[in-house]
């Protein structure tokens, strides 16, 4: 495992790296991936200057909190890019200048051992601060399916790089500050019938579960997957479990129920790794 932790000055103004925008980073078959340090990003020498070589660990900047979309996954469709908000909380004794904030996939951050980067979309972080010594930078990062998640294989846990520049040019930076999921959108259907029935007779209720297949710019069923039928009185507001099936090998469900009172029928899905949890909206049937 690497971890950057750099101590460097600088005695002119602060250069910033103008960054790529993430699309331009990876074409459809993932290549010329690169993750840039703190030194490419900041503007700042990579190598410790002498009289500084001794510096304490506590004089770097100290990383509080990092949020990565609010603390959810990152679910991401066929066609349409997400954008999402990163936030990096530090504080020093210099106050906070900048933060950086990236994801990556893959066995390391050298370009070979690289097969998925998300990079901000912006130059520099907007920080705001709440004394003298800590701030609150936000970035945004923008994932484009086909082209940044150019394969499924991507789908699950990403790593999260963070980097943080203090007022008096010391860098802190670790590639390994913390983890977080992107995933496949997924969709999730329902249909109830016949509507209406009379009761005590036989109620299908069939639907589907896709997701995003990133490949082939499609949804795609998701088979073999558990999901639970649910059902809530027309005069309530709770879902309660009938039942568990399986997806078949095209993402379909069907079962059968009684028909006993007049409500709402849904499937649940909990989510994998790679694919979000989900509910079908709920299907009426009148009961008679």
């Amino acid at each position: 495992m690497r971890i950057r932790a750099t101590v460097a000055a600088v005695t002119g103004a602060l250069a910033l790296t103008a960054l790529a925008a993430p699309a331009a980073q990876a074409d459809a078959q993932g290549a010329d991936l690169h993750l840039p340090s703190a030194a490419e990003r900041f503007g700042v020498p990579s190598a410790k200057p002498a009289f500084r070589a001794a510096a304490a660990a506590d004089e770097l900047p100290v990383v509080t909190k990092v949020t990565i979309n609010s603390g959810k996954a990152v679910a991401v469709g066929t066609t349409n890019a997400k954008t999402f908000t990163v936030s990096v909380t530090a504080s020093h004794a210099t106050g906070i200048e900048d933060a950086f904030v990236a994801l990556w996939h893959g066995t390391a951050v050298t370009e070979e051992d690289l097969d998925g980067v998300l990079l901000p979309n912006e130059e520099a972080a907007t920080c705001t601060a709440s004394s003298a010594t800590t701030s609150t930078c936000k970035l945004t990062i923008t994932a484009y399916p086909g082209v940044d998640l150019y394969k499924n294989a991507l789908a699950g846990t990403w790593k999260v790089s963070v980097g943080v520049l203090a007022g008096d040019y010391s860098v802190y930076e670790n590639d390994y500050h913390a983890t977080h999921k992107v995933q496949r959108y997924s969709k999730l259907t329902v249909n109830a019938s016949p509507e209406p029935v009379k009761k005590g007779k036989t109620i299908t209720v069939t639907g589907k579960l896709s997701r995003a297949n990133w490949e082939t710019g499609k949804y795609a069923g998701y088979t073999g997957q558990s999901v639970k039928l649910q059902f809530r009185k027309k005069s309530s507001s709770t879902y309660t479990t009938l039942k568990t099936i399986k997806t078949n090998s095209t993402g379909n469900l069907s079962t059968t129920v009684t028909a006993g009172v007049d409500g709402y029928y849904r499937y649940a899905f909990a989510g994998t790794s790679t694919t979000p949890a989900i509910n079908a909206a709920g299907d009426f049937v009148d009961v008679q």
